[in-house]
């Protein structure tokens, strides 16, 4: 690491004293869950600990997080000296191509004297096959599970991370306000696609954890379709998804494009994804169940006899986020039975959308920030449809 000292920090995300606090907090919860420390693999949690991003997280990397001392980076060679700018840490080690990550990880607390370590284990890059090389290499059957840990510390975001989601949310109105502006017969799903992302990076935004949701005519009333390639006509939907990043943190924002003059059934649905929106928004307020703004959008759409086109969440946690997904939705959901209460600082993206399957979706979404008194939706873009 002394190779690089003369980098540190100097492509970090936020400041060393915003990581300190983390990182308190990280070590008081490893503690109450009875560990000594926990090996902290999940990118997003690594790098809300320490700033840590890169392309190159398909290559092992973990956190050794110990109840007492500072923390540990353990990542491939190539990506040392990235380490080093990118966070704060005096304690960066690598390993070489060729290595066994299992064996580097275990002889890295070996020698910080760690024996009962807990490890993330529900990640997208710990396979059951090197969760049981780096068992083996311990000399144990099993290392607990602490996936769970660390989670519960994002949900409610310092004012540093609400200002990188407010900087986002600016650069996705841009994107998605140029995505409709494109939207027209004979224009293809490509040439709006292009438009979102070049007016969201000239805005500001860096690499996006997920592409835009870009579809249109039948291919619309598909859930996750995006462009490719076919062109616009006379009577299309056009469903548009964006979520723009600043510093690893997303804000997303949907709405829905007619080529023409809608069907009187789109037009029901859309207004109905519209009230159902309404509702759930007027239902987040500290104090209240995450349950309650899906139970308020879920009235609507039962009132109206939509269930079978929604049929899933209303809303779920935003925040710092890789490829596959711009959202935390793993962390917290606004959905029936999720208790958790509803505080300040928490910030969920609402997707009201409905579906009449492989026909069209209609709907409209919004980012918002929990405050003392209710939710504030980062975006100005009209909601309803827009006609072109």
């Amino acid at each position: 690491m002394q190779e690089f000292a003369d980098l540190q920090g100097c492509d970090a995300s936020f400041p060393r004293e915003e990581f300190a606090a983390r990182q308190d907090r990280a070590r008081a919860a490893i503690r109450n869950a009875g560990h000594e420390a926990l090996v902290v693999t999940g990118p997003e949690n690594i790098y809300w600990l320490t700033g840590r991003q890169t392309a190159g997280y398909f290559a092992f990397q973990a956190l050794i997080m110990p109840v007492n001392g500072p923390p540990t980076l353990l990542v491939r060679q190539l990506e040392l000296a990235g380490s080093i700018a990118n966070t704060w840490l005096d304690d960066v080690v690598a390993y070489q191509d060729g290595g066994n990550p299992a064996v580097a990880l275990v002889d890295l607390l070996k020698k910080r004297h760690i024996e009962r370590p807990a490890i993330e284990l529900d990640g997208w890059f710990v396979s059951p096959v090197l969760a049981a090389k780096i068992a083996e290499q311990m000399g144990v059957a099993s290392i607990p599970d602490g996936s769970s840990i660390l989670s519960p510390l994002r949900t409610i975001k310092s004012v540093a991370e609400l200002e990188a989601i407010r900087l986002a949310a600016g650069y996705t109105e841009a994107g998605l306000s140029a995505g409709i502006a494109a939207c027209a017969a004979g224009t293809d799903e490509n040439a709006i696609a292009a438009a979102m992302l070049d007016a969201a990076t000239r805005a500001g935004s860096e690499v996006m954890a997920m592409e835009p949701l870009v579809s249109s005519g039948p291919r619309s009333g598909l859930p996750h379709m995006t462009w490719r390639r076919r062109k616009l006509e006379n009577g299309d939907a056009v469903f548009l998804e964006l979520a723009a990043c600043h510093a690893r943190y997303h804000a997303a924002l949907m709405r829905t494009v007619w080529i023409g003059s809608p069907p009187a059934e789109a037009r029901r649905m859309m207004d109905c994804a519209l009230k159902a929106l309404d509702a759930a928004l007027a239902a987040i307020r500290p104090g209240v169940s995450c349950a309650e703004p899906h139970e308020a959008a879920q009235r609507v759409i039962d009132a109206a006899g939509y269930n079978a086109a929604f049929r899933k969440r209303i809303g779920y946690s935003m925040g710092t986020a890789f490829a596959p997904d711009w959202g935390e939705g793993a962390l917290l959901s606004l959905f029936t039975g999720v208790d958790r209460i509803i505080e300040p600082g928490m910030v969920f993206h609402l997707p009201a959308t409905l579906r009449s399957y492989g026909v069209w979706t209609v709907g409209a979404s919004e980012t918002v920030i929990v405050t003392e008194t209710g939710a504030e939706p980062l975006s100005s873009l009209p909601r309803d449809l827009t006609i072109r």
